[in-house]
């Protein structure tokens, strides 16, 4: 089976470093600017390509991780896109965080063009991707999912299969608001917090003893007591665009979202403060009453 990747970002590198190491296929990426240093992947035989038609021309499968749904749709459906030079039965294998609505159009547009499309989103962290231990969250069909399944199993721990089409992008959202929705409750607490002059390590103690012990807790603490951000090196930018999306998703559905407009409102801040390249952990300083430079 021959491979392509088009998105070799923080998470995209480590999915196609373990493609090639792990599950031993060729793989085809697209030059892009956006990519993470490619010397890893290309001293281990990956071959870069000019356009996403051509990445799709050299393979069975295509996996799309870029940021969200205006990208999956320019990959897919612009000048030099994937049906420009898609081959019969190629599959596309979405792991971006993407509307629902919109994997569904772009789903319709490659099965037209005579490919297979799933939507098979992320849950875990570029450490993750790194080491091959990433968790998806698979919509589609299953028997597309099957044929696939080797390649998939060179980069994650676990391979869910959730429902049709759209279904990995929509519980994704919902997995993203809770984890976001939740760090940013605590961001807002520890700042308080600091601001208080309390010990961090006994806040974070106390949360890890109580009511406040969670994945969230896990994932700031480096920062609330060291001010190591790295555990999570996921910008606030990406965050407030989750936020959106879940709300934009629920808008659609009819459902109640006043907690994440709040929630967009308080990301919104700091984004428009000019800190949308920070990491998510540093909301902790971010959210103080002075923010310390």
């Amino acid at each position: 089976m021959q491979v392509g990747i088009i998105g070799v970002g923080l998470m995209g590198h480590g999915i196609a470093r373990n493609v090639l190491k792990r599950g031993g296929f060729s793989l085809h990426f697209l030059d892009h600017p956006g990519n993470q240093p490619v010397d890893e992947i290309t001293g281990l035989g990956a071959v870069a390509c000019p356009t996403p038609a051509a990445v799709a021309a050299a393979c069975d499968v295509v996996i799309l991780c870029v940021t969200g749904s205006p990208q999956v749709e320019a990959i897919v459906t612009g000048k030099d896109g994937l049906v420009a030079g898609l081959k019969p039965d190629t599959v596309i294998v979405d792991c971006s965080t993407a509307l629902p609505e919109s994997t569904v159009r772009m789903g319709e547009i490659i099965k037209a063009a005579g490919g297979q499309y799933i939507d098979a989103p992320m849950t875990r962290t570029a450490k993750h991707a790194h080491d091959g231990t990433l968790n998806l969250l698979v919509g589609g069909d299953a028997s597309v999912l099957e044929r696939v399944r080797p390649v998939l199993a060179s980069f994650t721990e676990t391979v869910a299969h959730v429902g049709p089409l759209g279904h990995g992008h929509r519980l994704k959202l919902l997995h993203n608001y809770v984890s976001i929705g939740f760090m940013t409750l605590l961001a807002e607490a520890a700042a308080q917090a600091a601001d208080a002059d309390v010990d961090p390590q006994v806040f974070v103690d106390v949360l890890a003893g109580g009511g406040g012990a969670s994945a969230a807790l896990d994932r700031l603490a480096p920062y609330i007591v060291a001010g190591d951000r790295e555990g999570l090196p996921f910008f606030v930018s990406n965050a407030q665009k989750d936020i959106d999306y879940y709300r934009a998703m629920a808008e659609a559905s009819g459902a109640r979202k006043p907690v994440a407009d709040a929630v967009s409102a308080a990301i919104s801040e700091v984004v428009e403060d000019g800190h949308g390249q920070a990491y998510v952990p540093e909301l902790v300083r971010l959210f103080r009453k002075s923010v310390p430079r």
